[in-house]
């Protein structure tokens, strides 16, 4: 049964506080937070930034890595009906400087923790924030709408006021005075803006509405049967959407939520069986086989765990399933645009086909096949660009009607970019992006595909493939591989691995071997690879 039956993120955390004050909402390694001192720091934080002129529709940026502060001010943005626009903490000067002016940040709140200097950064990116001006904006024409700046270290810093003192302004708005504010807050508005990952261009800020976030949250929960009980371990960064919905879809039972400050895999394994982890959700396949690969996570030890979602490759998917047999392990369809997931494979479901599709879309959102150049809805079984209808899709990318005019078609489908199928039960089969589908010698090849089968290879930990130019077939795949520590195989073993066993156009014609991937938040970048031919 629906917890709260008001769209609204704020509800969300208030509903969880009056049902299980006590119960841990937050853990760190080094702090945890129950669900009434979450609610009570909110809405302080609320309360102060009231105090000092924010208002709804206003946007606040938040430049942090994971820390106990992140969580309470968020919901503190949403709960008076201002914007919480996550920035990537591996934002530098180029990012920085394009997203601030670009997506209207009034303040910005920012800290330097664990070796990440993002008040620094801030500053190289506006470096007319340390010069003194007459002018309105504190960054002039670069963002002019930016008025304050604050930084979660309470030490006083050129331009930063420090957390403490700004904190101390909530002694200035009433409880019930914050109670009439957030009574106004419309389902319908922008709640948050994430980032996509920016990998071939300037990062875009996806706008998401508190009512689309609130419902697939409630989704994903009935999806997965999150409950009370439920202990779940996310070790990503707050700003990114794999973290923030399955946090969200927990508040909904008001469950608990592990996370650290970094993805440290030691301190992670120890926090999973202090606290007895219910649900681990690594996401992407370089955590979970650090997972797998350390020596204490030991299945039998943790008979506690009963799902574990990771978004991979079939064979990957089918080695996690071995590796952690006591376990249910799920995959998704998702991306930012789409408040985080549209569909989740069924737990229920046999384990063979879990490992091979995404499965069934939420109930309320739709999924069609289509033609990539022709846009007609295609049949059952046939690859196509994945397009999306429903309560999850996004408004749209802040400030940029050109490129929502390219994402939705006029009967309002939302174009991903990703090729996939359906299955004859309606599951979503992902095949790969749209761009980085190679063409060798006319024909189309998915990287994914021979990634899979490079994947079953024993000395291989991860592999990517991108194409190259070639001046007779166009291109041909190439082939990033990052062997397993103490692996001799050579480039002749890997294209003789392949050869005879997926067709000769798909054989990489080179392999580079690498140690260390180019990465964003939480995806390799293709882009940065390519440049590396």
């Amino acid at each position: 049964m629906q917890a709260s039956a008001t769209p609204l993120l704020g509800e969300l955390l208030r509903s969880a506080a009056r049902r299980h004050p006590s119960h841990d909402a937050i853990v760190f390694r080094d702090h945890r937070l129950s669900y009434a001192a979450f609610s009570n720091e909110s809405h302080a934080i609320a309360r102060a930034l009231v105090a000092r002129g924010v208002k709804s529709g206003d946007h606040i940026g938040i430049l942090a890595t994971n820390r106990p502060e992140y969580l309470p001010l968020l919901f503190a943005c949403v709960l008076i009906g201002a914007v919480a626009v996550l920035l990537n903490a591996r934002f530098r000067t180029q990012e920085l400087r394009h997203v601030v002016g670009h997506c209207d940040l009034r303040w910005i709140v920012t800290g330097n923790l664990r070796a990440v200097p993002n008040a620094e950064r801030l500053l190289e990116a506006f470096p007319e924030l340390l010069q003194d001006a007459a002018r309105s904006s504190l960054a002039g024409d670069a963002a002019p709408k930016l008025e304050h700046l604050v930084t979660l270290d309470n030490t006083q810093s050129g331009p930063f006021e420090p957390w403490r003192d700004f904190r101390g302004s909530a002694e200035d708005v009433t409880e019930q005075d914050l109670i009439g504010i957030t009574d106004r807050v419309d389902p319908m508005s922008t709640a948050l803006i994430m980032f996509t990952s920016g990998t071939t261009s300037m990062p875009k800020g996806c706008a998401l509405n508190h009512h689309s976030v609130f419902w697939t949250a409630a989704a994903m929960r009935d999806r997965l049967s999150v409950t009370h009980h439920d202990v779940m371990w996310d070790p990503l960064p707050l700003f990114h959407m794999a973290s923030i919905l399955p946090l969200f879809a927990l508040m909904h039972e008001a469950g608990t939520f592990l996370t650290d400050h970094t993805v440290d895999i030691d301190r992670a394994v120890k926090q999973i069986h202090e606290e007895q982890a219910t649900f681990l959700y690594p996401a992407f396949p370089a955590i979970m086989a650090d997972l797998i690969a350390h020596p204490d996570l030991k299945p039998e030890t943790l008979s506690c765990i009963r799902l574990i979602n990771n978004v991979a490759h079939t064979e990957a998917l089918e080695a996690n399933m071995a590796a952690m047999p006591l376990a249910t392990h799920i995959s998704a369809y998702g991306m930012t645009e789409l408040s985080g997931i549209a569909s989740h494979t069924d737990p229920a479901d046999p384990a063979d086909e879990r490992a091979r599709n995404c499965g069934q879309p939420y109930p309320g959102v739709e999924v069609s096949i289509r033609d990539p150049e022709s846009g007609q809805a295609m049949t059952e079984g046939s690859q196509g660009e994945i397009c999306v209808k429903g309560f999850s899709v996004f408004q749209g990318y802040y400030n940029q009607p050109e490129e929502n005019a390219k994402a939705f078609d006029k009967e309002g489908w939302f174009h991903t970019g990703d090729m996939g199928s359906l299955d004859n039960k309606g599951r979503i089969c992902f095949h790969g992006r749209l761009k980085d589908m190679l063409k060798v010698g006319g024909e189309n090849v998915s990287p994914l595909e021979i990634e899979s089968w490079l994947s079953t290879h024993p000395d291989i930990a991860m592999a990517q493939v991108i194409g190259a130019p070639d001046e007779r077939l166009q291109e041909v795949p190439v082939a990033f591989i990052e062997l397993r520590p103490d692996a001799t195989v050579t480039e002749a073993d890997i294209i003789a691995y392949c050869a005879g066993q997926i067709a000769s156009y798909k054989v990489p014609r080179r392999v580079i071997f690498v140690s260390e991937w180019p990465m964003s938040a939480t995806k390799i970048q293709r882009a940065a690879l390519r440049d590396r031919l």
